[in-house]
């Protein structure tokens, strides 16, 4: 099965891309090109797709508007120049962000996350079993042990998670992030936005309201998390 995918941007050159790369992934097909927001409505009040590449900065109705006011939305990789807009993507649920210029490996790295969301929700809901310092989970059909203190953070993206490692790739598994959460110490983990849990004793940067890991992948801090929060960090850091 091939991902129906929409790409959208107001740019010739950009859209031309993300067509060619679309095309160039086996698992991936495009439907439909749209040069604006509005073209795109058009397309999506009489058509179903899977995907969409959604720029952001675009004339009369940018891309975050755009998916924000759709009723039904397909998953979501918006594509920007401005990295500050991940932290509003991560609101309305997008699966991803690719900084511009967009590079194959990113945009592949993307569409990968796409690909295992799409396989794990045709999926039943696998099991969590933890002890004191590991869990074992379900991930592409293997049972998978995890040592807790090898999380950096978990991230959520609707039915699924992807349990990050600072041994090598994430992992994925058919958990909701609210049942991780129950699941993990208390005193270690801590559920810093919706979207998002961090093990505690991998936070080393911390940047406008943002955890920080290898200098690259900034994590938000929601506004009803931010209070337990800053009582680790005026527990923890010397400030």
């Amino acid at each position: 099965m091939k991902l129906k995918c929409l790409a959208i941007d107001d740019e010739p050159l950009a859209l031309k891309q993300i067509s060619s790369y679309i095309e160039k992934t086996l698992f991936l097909e495009v439907v439909s090109l749209c040069s604006s927001a509005f073209e795109a409505m058009e397309y999506l009040a009489g058509n179903e797709v899977d995907l969409m590449f959604v720029d952001i900065n675009m004339p009369d109705l940018n891309g975050m508007d755009f998916v924000k006011s759709l009723p039904v939305k397909p998953q979501v990789i918006f594509t920007t120049a401005y990295s500050e807009y991940a932290l509003e993507g991560f609101q309305v649920n997008a699966l991803d962000y690719i900084l511009k210029p967009v590079s194959y490996a990113a945009f592949l790295k993307s569409v990968n996350k796409a690909k295992i969301w799409f396989e794990l929700s045709k999926r039943q809901p696998e099991t969590l079993q933890t002890n004191k310092d590991s869990l074992f989970v379900k991930s592409e059909y293997k049972l998978v042990r995890i040592f807790l203190s090898e999380i950096k953070y978990i991230e959520s993206s609707n039915e699924y998670i992807l349990i990050h490692l600072t041994t090598g790739e994430p992992v994925s598994t058919l958990i909701r992030l609210k049942v991780m959460e129950e699941q993990l110490p208390p005193d270690v983990f801590m559920r810093v936005h919706r979207s998002f849990i961090v093990n505690l004793n991998q936070v080393k940067v911390i940047e406008r309201n943002r955890i920080v890991f290898d200098n690259k992948v900034y994590i938000p801090v929601g506004d009803q998390y931010k209070d337990n929060f800053q009582a680790f960090v005026d527990k923890t850091f010397l400030v």
